[in-house]
């Protein structure tokens, strides 16, 4: 069997930190061997909690296993808190690749030797982890430079265990109700593709990029650039920046530096990249944060990454609106719609849930409201109903809570909730702009014509069942939600309807003006709304026969 010694490992090393349940649900009963002390007895565990004992595993298991508790610990809506903090603590460090390896590896890629192609090329790492290892070098010009090097056989080990993990994740989804309900072999490709991206230096280099243009002319912000004749996949060359970690608060007084001012100035550059680019830094850490001496805020590591796509936005912004609105049932409805899972979704279970959040911050003003609290009792509320947030909207709470704790290091009275209120309000704003709506309503009525076209037939299978075999009915109560929900869907369907029929006068009066004096965006209004009108006098017609027939 191929990873045979790598099953082994894993089921041995379960067994001993006490989690013999990962064992079952995982499948590797058969690879459990008892660990013996010297005296012939059972080793004794030593006393951790359970989630120490996760991350100690996740140590012992090596680089991959770190890098994916590293990324688990940015999903709080699938970890408990004192999960998330344990695995937040696992340090993606690891002992030196030797000289002459490094020097083996940038040959292969970049065709010469480090010392030839740099003037300078510092044989002792800056920093050494996992993937691979940072020298300082001076390029020609006298530019200061950080080259990352990736670790020789860091992609096979790393491909290894990832096959492994959607074994194991497989299995799971089997033999672990909880499993099944988060999706956890959807979850594996997830962290898989998380991490292939890590191993490619060429997209961290275009990250990087991204953000350098989305950041175009802003005083507040460096981004180092990125040198590609000395860039590939396994080697990437970036400005070296210098500074003060953000972290460092004797190094920033020493600078003059305004604390209270820079947790403002930062929470504005992360809070532009969620709501405004769309494209966001998914580890925005202490450690990569420097302060130059004029207070200019340099963003290291573009490894990790997240997006807001425009299904997102829409999300966020009815998300935003039902709390705008203190509406318990809309917010349940939003949470449904966002969230992903296997389960039934008991909607007035989850209503109440929220109606009981709504009153625990009821009247409270927005100075004493930490976001971070709210984030956690959300999340409580997901996981208690086996909702797991889309990765992208996971990674952004995960951001929005370490960009609050970041603000309040710096400064005690930091107030996030005043930072990001003008964003929410202007991202509610445009998902009700006339314009956007429009492009929705014109996009319903593509799907009220594409209903048009498959109902009849549909409709007439249906009652030649019917006609042929008759029906029987059992229903059970668990069984409405579904039934209701595709009521709900039937009945906007109707709505979007009688939009495009309360549409027919304009059409007439556009349809009798001369072909040639419509405007281009005139004559598509006519061709979409008479396929519209078409499809629903069809469809009215067929009914109007059919019940003739009936009768």
């Amino acid at each position: 069997m191929r990873h045979q010694d790598r099953y082994l490992q894993i089921s041995r090393i379960l067994s001993r930190h006490g989690l013999g349940y990962f064992i079952d649900a995982l499948g590797l009963e058969r690879w459990v061997r008892t660990d013996w002390d010297l005296f012939g007895r059972p080793r004794e565990r030593e006393r951790h909690t359970r989630a120490e004992h996760v991350r100690l595993v996740m140590e012992e298991l090596g680089p991959t296993a770190v890098k994916i508790g590293q990324i688990l610990s940015t999903r709080p809506d699938l970890l408990s808190p004192a999960f998330q903090r344990e695995l937040e603590k696992l340090q993606d460090s690891a002992s030196p690749v030797p000289w002459d390896v490094v020097r083996h590896a940038v040959e292969e890629e970049l065709g010469a030797d480090p010392e030839e192609l740099f003037v300078h090329f510092a044989r002792e790492p800056l920093a050494s982890a996992s993937i691979g290892q940072a020298h300082a070098a001076v390029r020609e010009d006298g530019t200061q430079v950080v080259v990352k090097v990736r670790r020789p056989g860091v992609v096979e080990e790393v491909e290894g265990d990832l096959e492994i993990l959607r074994t194991l994740a497989v299995q799971a989804s089997r033999r672990w109700s909880v499993a099944a309900d988060y999706d956890v072999v959807g979850l594996a490709t997830d962290f898989a593709d998380t991490l292939r991206a890590e191993l490619d230096y060429l997209s961290e280099g275009h990250n990087a990029e991204r953000f350098a243009r989305n950041f175009d002319g802003d005083p507040d912000i460096r981004v180092p650039q990125v040198y590609w004749d000395t860039t590939t996949s396994r080697v990437i060359t970036l400005e070296r920046l210098h500074g003060v970690k953000i972290s460092d608060v004797a190094g920033l007084e020493e600078h003059g530096i305004d604390r209270s001012e820079l947790a403002a100035r930062a929470t504005r550059l992360l809070a532009d990249m969620v709501f405004e680019h769309g494209f966001f830094h998914a580890d925005p850490h202490p450690g990569n944060f420097l302060i130059e001496p004029s207070g200019r805020i340099g963003l290291l590591d573009y490894g990790m990454v997240g997006e807001v796509d425009e299904r997102s936005r829409e999300q966020l912004a009815m998300l935003l609106a039902a709390f705008d609105r203190r509406d318990p049932a809309r917010i349940a409805a939003a949470f449904a719609a966002i969230g992903v899972t296997e389960h039934r979704i008991d909607r007035v279970r989850l209503t109440t849930d929220c109606a009981h959040l709504l009153r625990t911050y009821d009247g409270l003003p927005l100075g004493r409201i930490k976001v971070g609290d709210i984030v956690r009792d959300v999340l409580e509320i997901l996981r208690r109903h086996h909702l797991a947030l889309p990765r992208n909207l996971a990674l952004v709470v995960k951001m929005i809570v370490m960009t609050e704790g970041l603000g309040a290091s710096l400064d005690p009275d930091f107030q996030l909730g005043r930072t990001l209120g003008p964003y929410a309000r202007r991202l509610v704003l445009r998902h009700f702009d006339p314009l956007v709506l429009a492009k929705r309503v014109r996009q319903a009525g593509v799907d009220v014509v594409q209903l048009g076209v498959d109902l009849p037939g549909q409709l007439g299978r249906l009652l030649d069942v019917l006609d042929r075999d008759g029906v029987s009915v059992s229903l059970r109560t668990d069984e409405l939600d579904p039934l209701v929900a595709r009521l709900e869907r039937i009945g906007n369907r109707l709505v979007v309807g009688l939009v495009v029929s309360a549409g027919i006068e304009a059409l007439a009066t556009l349809g009798s003006t001369d072909p040639e004096r419509l405007k281009p965006h005139e004559t598509k209004v006519v061709a979409i709304g008479g396929a519209a009108l078409a499809a629903l006098t069809g469809y009215l017609g067929w009914t109007a026969r059919g019940h003739r027939r009936r009768r």
